[in-house]
């Protein structure tokens, strides 16, 4: 009903409105648009798709997801969710209620498969005093959120302080051996969830603002199809034509003086000038912390240029790995690697070239085996992962090779295939995901977010609005942050002509 009775106003009215960035979050925006009636809308996406850092490709006969792998809490709550029902993307088990109700925090419980460094497969049971203190640990990290007063700056010091601290009382009757290997545990779990977060290490992610993430209940799912079933399903329901393809934008022209007929000119890499009432822009954070200063004329205002350099943007990278046959548990669904010689009290000063492969935190085993065959993805995260792109796939298939090979004592494994990720040098992303960096707080989210101008009047109104995951208070780093920040922006622009209208029109 409330988008019927803007539809005239829209009519009337018809301001012109560039999307900048062709992912879920400008799809999001263009389709509330023009579901409310706005017939001059057009996005700009500087690459040959649309999608963005959703990206779906193929090893072999098995599609793999290059980007955005799941969707993080599939319950009611979830847009994502609720598009991929509509379009019937997901499996029956992904739509069951008791699915949609699981709440496991964001941190589902995976049976793991245990192998350390000196070629020893471990009990899943050896491990377990590690994951209770590291959990109680992380649980704590995200509870300064609420009232302030965190102890240190970042997670990682916290942990490592409250490690030290109960490592003593916690686990005085283990033995030095077998406490060591506790410890090496923590340190991949560490590993593991810096490149959850997105960092590089958890130094880099801030104390205070680490519970400002919120979790949607509901057990994380995959797309059988691949996620990119969803941007076509998206795309089919938005006129063709909507998307201008290969076209980079140089330059956001805003603040036009009163002579100009529209207020903001968006100046294209191929020379072509496009005048707009309002432009969205939903590039990547990365990209904005590089290229801001280019992007905006005149410049960003301070608050904003702050809370871009101060929000954390990170890369996690994948590592797609098949085989023969399986070397892992049948039920297994996570494969831990456990340095021996790593500490996680003393942080490591990474050697990239001779131990960029220790970073690799973790793989993932691909389920079922009937459809992927034996194929598992590794994770990593980090300035170790920036390194690994730049490495040939050979010498990236070498690594793996050796270190499946010394972790599981069998010299003659082979991987038959692997593909990567390398978001680093994606030159319109420059990394994965954000995160809240040591030092920022939700409000850099909100200055993020802040249209240009701030000080408007209904004379002049918004003319630069942003959104994308970053712009997200407690969704960033998802696609369900993406997308319902490019609605927001979209709502916005509908209720500013919504009030107009009205305050315009004779009382009835």
């Amino acid at each position: 009903a409330e988008i019927c009775d803007t539809q005239p106003v829209m009519a009337n009215l018809n301001p012109q409105i560039v999307i900048i960035g062709s992912g879920i979050s400008g799809l999001a925006a263009a389709d509330r648009l023009l579901k409310a009636g706005f017939q001059h809308v057009r996005i700009l996406e500087a690459t040959k798709r649309s999608g963005g850092r959703i990206k779906t490709s193929a090893l072999g006969t098995s599609v793999v997801e290059i980007g955005a792998n799941w969707i993080h809490g599939p319950s009611e709550e979830n847009p994502v969710f609720r598009l991929a029902r509509q379009y019937g993307l997901l499996e029956e088990k992904a739509l069951s209620l008791e699915n949609q109700t699981i709440d496991v925090n964001g941190h589902p419980v995976l049976y793991p498969n245990v192998f350390t460094s000196s070629g020893r497969k471990l009990n899943v049971e050896d491990i377990v005093p590690a994951e209770e203190l590291f959990t109680e640990i992380m649980e704590e990290s995200s509870q300064f959120v609420t009232g302030g007063g965190e102890p240190f700056p970042s997670v990682g010091e916290f942990v490592r302080a409250q490690v030290q601290q109960r490592v003593e009382e916690k686990w005085k009757d283990i033995d030095e051996p077998a406490k060591s290997l506790l410890l090496c545990t923590i340190s991949t779990l560490l590993k593991l969830e810096s490149g959850i977060n997105g960092a590089h290490s958890m130094d880099e992610v801030g104390l205070g603002a680490f519970g400002q993430y919120k979790s949607l209940p509901g057990l994380d799912c995959t797309f059988p199809g691949g996620y990119e079933g969803l941007i076509k399903n998206m795309m089919e329901g938005l006129p063709s034509g909507l998307v201008t393809y290969h076209q980079p934008v140089r330059c956001v022209h805003w603040n036009a003086t009163e002579k100009k007929e529209k207020p903001v000119i968006i100046q294209c890499n191929n020379g072509e000038m496009i005048a707009a009432d309002h432009v969205i822009v939903t590039i990547p954070l990365g990209f904005l912390k590089k290229h801001h200063s280019t992007l905006f004329s005149p410049p960003l205002p301070l608050n904003k240029i702050h809370s871009i350099q101060r929000l954390g943007f990170g890369t996690n990278n994948k590592i797609f790995v098949e085989f023969d046959s399986a070397w892992w548990d049948a039920d297994c669904e996570i494969i831990l690697p456990l340095w021996e010689d790593e500490d996680p009290l003393v942080p490591e000063k990474p050697d990239l070239p001779r131990s960029w492969i220790k970073k690799l935190s973790c793989f993932t085993v691909f389920k079922p085996a009937e459809r992927y065959g034996h194929m598992l993805c590794g994770w990593i995260a980090g300035q170790e992962s920036e390194y690994m792109e730049t490495l040939s796939e050979q010498e990236v298939r070498d690594s793996v090779t050796q270190l499946v090979r010394r972790f599981t004592a069998n010299p003659v494994i082979t991987p038959k295939r692997i593909l990567r990720s390398q978001w680093f040098h994606h030159p319109w992303t420059l990394g994965s995901y954000s995160y809240l960096a040591k030092g920022c707080s939700v409000q850099d989210v909100e200055n993020l977010m802040e249209p240009l101008p701030t000080n408007r009047s209904q004379a002049q109104p918004m003319q630069v609005l942003f959104a994308g995951e970053a712009t997200h208070p407690c969704y960033f780093s998802t696609v369900h942050g993406a997308l319902l920040s490019g609605q927001r922006e979209a709502d916005r622009l509908i209720s500013h002509y919504s009030s107009r209208n009205s305050s315009a029109s004779p009382k009835s």
